[in-house]
């Protein structure tokens, strides 16, 4: 079964929903703010996809962090600050079964699901 992750307020949550939704694409939708989001499962993310690609730098999120944590930022910061504020990680973060994607462009989702 497809899975997306992210936060229900979110523009870009929406028009990937709203996609999928159009498309006869079924899927579970996971609020990660909600519903938290498991260590090995953000792991197994920053593995395949890589921390950078995952941690979203242009949110109010990112902007609230001290300069320090931005400018000290590695894997294994990255990692516990997307644990402690999941609204940091880029959306939507989308599990077709074989892979994952991240963020939302129509072209891609077409891609994905041909």
């Amino acid at each position: 079964m497809v899975r997306l992750y992210g936060i229900p307020n979110c523009d870009t949550m929406k028009h990937a929903r709203r996609w999928l939704d159009a498309h006869g694409v079924e899927y579970a939708f996971h609020d990660f703010k909600r519903q938290g989001l498991e260590e090995a499962l953000l792991r197994a993310w920053i593995e395949e996809l890589g921390w950078e690609t995952l941690l979203n730098r242009r949110g109010q999120t990112w902007r609230r962090l001290s300069p320090a944590v931005r400018e000290g930022m590695n894997e294994t910061l990255a990692l516990q600050v997307m644990l402690e504020n999941p609204s940091i990680i880029r959306r939507p973060v989308l599990d077709s079964g074989a892979r994952r994607h991240v963020g939302f462009s129509e072209t891609d989702y077409a891609e994905i699901f041909a």
